[in-house]
């Protein structure tokens, strides 16, 4: 395979903001005002073509690209850059009439038909062909343009598709599981298959974990998510290098989703393909706090980026179309959730799209033109976020400085929430968001990584229901701890190895010995159901019959299942601290533990929190968000780059505003 670009640099300068851009929804007349509106609103680049196979050809073999050469000339001479996607991300009504094999297949078994996007299933030889022929044509013809700094494989990939069930992907899954077992015997004790006369006698037996009358066999799941995500990697793979065969020196990434809500790939494993990591955003408002979660993404981001810049490829200037009730966002708030990801590593605030729709399924979602055109209060917002991101453009390249980490882990997240589990309650990604907000609410910073991740710079390491624990993790955090390190391990941690076998000998598996605790049986809570502490404070959701072996006793429950039970406990290991929580703390709970918890670890963070204050610092910068309703005045010394006052000793942001400074410490 052809190496990545030599010397590779970030494709574009400054703080970039960009977007999606669909000149096929427009007339021809509609571009140049297009471009002029772009350079008035600072658009440094343009992701183009992501839904263009259609049009480029609209009948196989037959090629128009008349009209894309024209729009790439357009963009060119207005100086903006151009992130160039292969157009491969739905397929064309023609291809899908010729050759319906390609079409995906639920685990109902029913086929998922044309009509909407990404109709495909990876692991379709036919699609692949088809596709691959199409990205030769692009390369060859743009890979030299001008405008062209990036490719940008498909769009999205595994949205809508993560898992196909089809028998072209049950013949893949087989291959797959063929060269990771090699012989039928492993797989039979990886997958404990004497259990309910699972025993398979060859490969050609194994058929994905389609609908079954009770629960699937969960190794055999956890093995399907696995190949689910190594299928469309390799189908990424496949176009990368199509792409750096005919265009080397062009950098070549895709733009994943890493947030909380979609768990289909591991993008741990991802990332390393990518020559830089690109993640798209929308905030939920279906979540109780959707930025808080927006922040999350944006750590667990920088974490699969493995601490380096990123590029936000795509966000939402305010609604979208795609909730129940998608509310707009109000005055401020898009330089503020802008603000969010640049201080949390990302390089590029991307937006879909430039100019709203005005047919198909998205017409609805917010662009950088409204329907209202650019006589508009949001356009005129988009245009002050243009001149923002030029002010701090000399903060692009700059490390995000974290002493905390947080660990998470998409396989351990796949086998927590399946089902025939203690408690339905319980999912992978709650702990996790919860213990980011509360350290993040305090001012200090996390990095969200991966339980391999290299722990000698953090003061404090959270281990949120890390429910699947390899014997490697939990002997490097055993390490960290002795090293001086201090670490908090929540319930339902450490309980199964990678195969899913339950860790036997009493829970937290892994972690037992390092927390000097021992739990015999679990005592879930009912919904609705809560203990009280000893402490005052209060808990939902669980509650385990632990003994404290060797390790203080900090909290104990009065009442509920288990009245006089640990309920939290410390232990002093070598030169650190070992701390384990076996239930689901309040709110306000968690917030004094994380307090002590900080304290005791030296964790930098504000002496003085106050709700809707974010501080991140980006190497030199400062980054003070204020989406509380007071003002809020932080220590600082230096510039502030939007404002340009002088600072001398803090900074005073006004309600549902921001400052970013560059310090001169």
């Amino acid at each position: 395979m052809p190496a990545r670009p030599k010397a590779f640099e970030f494709p574009f300068s400054g703080v970039a903001m960009g977007c999606d851009y669909n000149p096929e929804q427009w007339d021809p007349d509609v571009w140049r005002e297009d471009v002029a509106l772009m350079r008035e609103a600072r658009v440094g680049f343009v992701t183009l073509g992501v839904f263009s196979w259609a049009l480029l050809e609209p009948t196989e073999d037959e090629y128009d690209f008349a009209w894309f050469d024209e729009v790439l000339g357009l963009l060119h001479e207005g100086g903006i850059a151009v992130d160039l996607a292969t157009a491969t991300a739905s397929p064309p009504p023609w291809l899908t009439k010729a050759h319906p094999e390609i079409l995906p297949v639920d685990a109902e078994g029913r086929t998922l038909w044309p009509g909407s996007r990404q109709s495909w299933c990876p692991s379709s030889p036919v699609f692949r062909e088809h596709a691959l022929q199409l990205v030769g044509e692009m390369a060859r013809r743009y890979g030299s343009h001008p405008a062209v700094r990036m490719w940008h494989v498909s769009n999205e990939l595994g949205c809508h598709i993560v898992r196909c069930y089809c028998d072209e992907s049950a013949a893949a899954f087989r291959r797959w599981l063929t060269g990771r077992y090699g012989a039928i015997a492993n797989l039979n004790e990886a997958w404990g298959t004497a259990f309910w006369s699972q025993r398979y006698s060859s490969f050609d037996e194994v058929l994905p974990p389609r609908l079954t009358p009770s629960f699937s066999n969960p190794t055999h799941e956890l093995d399907f998510s696995r190949f689910s995500s190594e299928a469309l990697l390799d189908y990424y793979r496949a176009e990368r290098t199509v792409l750096r065969t005919l265009t080397p020196d062009l950098p070549v990434t895709t733009n994943l989703m890493v947030n909380p809500r979609q768990s289909g790939q591991d993008y741990f494993r991802w990332a390393p393909e990518l020559d830089l990591v690109a993640q798209d955003h929308y905030l939920d408002a279906r979540l109780p706090r959707p930025r808080a979660e927006q922040a999350f993404s944006d750590d667990l981001t920088r974490g699969v980026a493995g601490g380096k810049p990123w590029m936000l490829m795509e966000s939402a200037t305010s609604a979208v179309n795609w909730q129940p009730v998608n509310p707009a966002k109000k005055p401020g708030e898009l330089l503020l959730d802008s603000l969010r990801h640049v201080a949390r590593g990302a390089d590029t605030v991307g937006f879909f799209q430039w100019r709203a729709s005005k047919a198909g399924a998205e017409k609805y979602h917010s662009a950088l033109v409204p329907h209202a055109g650019p006589d508009s209060a949001r356009f005129r917002e988009v245009a002050a976020l243009g001149d923002a991101l030029l002010k701090i453009g000399e903060v692009a390249g700059s490390p995000v400085e974290a002493d905390v980490a947080l660990l998470v882990d998409w396989e351990s997240w796949w086998a927590c929430d399946l089902g025939s589990h203690p408690s339905c309650q319980v999912r992978a990604m709650d702990a996790a968001l919860r213990w980011h907000r509360a350290v993040t609410e305090l001012g200090a910073t996390a990095d969200v990584v991966h339980p391999s991740a290299d722990l000698s710079g953090y003061r404090l390491v959270v281990v949120p229901t890390l429910y699947l624990c390899t014997d490697a993790a939990a002997e490097a955090l055993e390490a960290y701890v002795r090293g001086g390190g201090h670490v908090l391990v929540t319930y339902f941690s450490g309980i199964v190895d990678e195969r899913d076998h339950v860790r036997l000998g009493g829970y937290p598996g892994a972690f037992r010995e390092l927390l000097g605790v021992r739990t015999e049986e679990f005592a879930p809570l009912r919904a609705g159901e809560t203990v009280t502490l000893d402490d005052g404070s209060t808990a939902d959701v669980w509650t385990e019959v632990l003994e404290a072996r060797d390790a203080e006793v900090i909290a104990r429950y009065t009442d509920g299942p288990l009245p006089g039970t640990p309920a939290l406990t410390r232990r002093a290991v070598g030169d650190g601290v070992a701390w384990y929580l076996a239930t689901w703390l309040d709110d306000d709970a968690t917030a004094a533990l994380a307090e002590r918890l900080t304290r005791e670890a030296g964790v930098s963070r504000l002496d003085a929190p106050q709700p809707g204050l974010e501080v991140v610092r980006r190497g030199r910068y400062l980054f003070v968000l204020n989406r509380g309703d007071q003002a809020a005045t932080v220590p600082a010394r230096g510039t502030d780059l939007l404002s340009g006052d002088v600072l001398d000793g803090e900074v005073e942001v006004a309600a549902g505003t921001a400052a970013v400074v560059r310090t001169e410490d």
